[in-house]
């Protein structure tokens, strides 16, 4: 697969493919950067901090994990100066291959995409992951009524062990070095594998 260029907005979070992110952007560096996707309709990479604050500080020395995400703007909204309230979606994840920090602050990296997940039908032994995660949504839809907003977006691939997998990623309280482990993995069975056991330990399975 081809590189390309593109900026990058490290957080303290990991974005996954299909995930819905909304964002506060105040920072000089962001404004401007997201200024200019939502004029071009351009994409950003999400990228997490393995050390770092996400504010900007004088003594402050930023350190990328190696595989984010990319953005896209699906809405967004300037309810005064200086702030732009963003919320994306999960695309492609991606390899960075070189990265360079400006004298303003932004950085900018030569990514490469990863392939996307395969299409994986649940087998029968993980179905418990995705009947929980139902049963959340459902709860959730009930909660907040309608028109209101869930912490994901449909289509709810519910019979995909990709898409299951990466909404329990999201949800888990789990590290930040476990998202990013996650996130890195080709495989998205093995991901789910891994979701279901995490459940298990947690004792949320039982509970079903």
């Amino acid at each position: 697969m081809s590189a390309r260029t593109i900026p990058l907005f490290p957080l303290k979070t990991v974005l996954f493919p299909d995930g819905f992110l909304p964002l506060q952007v105040f920072e000089v560096r962001y404004l401007d950067m997201i200024g200019k996707c939502i004029s071009n309709q351009s994409e950003f990479g999400i990228v997490s901090l393995a050390e770092g604050s996400e504010v900007r500080k004088m003594d402050n020395k930023e350190v990328l994990a190696p595989v984010g995400t990319i953005a896209k703007i699906d809405e967004w909204g300037k309810p005064q100066p200086g702030l732009i309230r963003i919320s994306c979606i999960g695309g492609t994840r991606f390899k960075i291959l070189s990265s360079e920090q400006l004298k303003h602050g932004l950085w900018m990296a030569d990514v490469e995409a990863m392939e996307n997940d395969h299409n994986i039908p649940i087998p029968q032994e993980l179905q418990i992951a995705s009947d929980m995660l139902q049963s959340l949504i459902s709860a959730l839809q009930k909660k907040v009524g309608e028109g209101g907003e869930l912490p994901m977006r449909s289509p709810y691939r519910l019979s995909d062990c990709g898409w299951v997998a990466n909404r329990w990623c999201e949800l888990l309280p789990i590290s930040l070095t476990e998202k990013q482990h996650l996130l890195a993995l080709d495989n998205p069975l093995l991901r789910l594998e891994l979701i279901q056991d995490l459940l298990d330990q947690l004792g949320l399975s039982e509970s079903v």
